[in-house]
């Protein structure tokens, strides 16, 4: 008779262990697809932000508002004597500890 009832509870509590399990993964099921969701919109809206981008950068675009506003800004065409080589970077030397400097030693006693 004990068994019949121990079997029947267990399954009770198995069955109601399966309910909220079952409940639990479909609110993350939704939720996963609720963000898949936000994620295309905003991988959308970031794709008309490029296009935008390359739109307002186009080479012809650029020209114009430069003579437009060249009084304005003085721009001139960039020549290959305004760029630098790599040997005219003055480069940070690395810190060189002193050679000479006290070192602490310790000894151990034997025991």
């Amino acid at each position: 008779m004990f068994a019949y009832l121990a079997t029947a509870i267990g399954v009770l509590a198995l069955a109601f262990w399966a309910y909220h399990v079952n409940y639990d993964t479909q609110d993350r099921v939704d939720t996963l697809r609720d963000l898949n969701r936000e994620i295309s919109s905003l991988n959308e809206g970031l794709s008309v932000l490029n296009a935008e981008w390359a739109y307002l950068n186009r080479p012809k675009r650029l020209r114009e508002l430069v003579n437009l506003n060249f009084g304005a800004l003085q721009l001139l065409p960039m020549t290959p004597e305004q760029f630098g080589s790599v040997g005219q970077i003055a480069y940070p030397t690395p810190k060189v500890d002193e050679l000479g400097a006290p070192v602490d030693v310790s000894s151990q006693e034997d025991r």
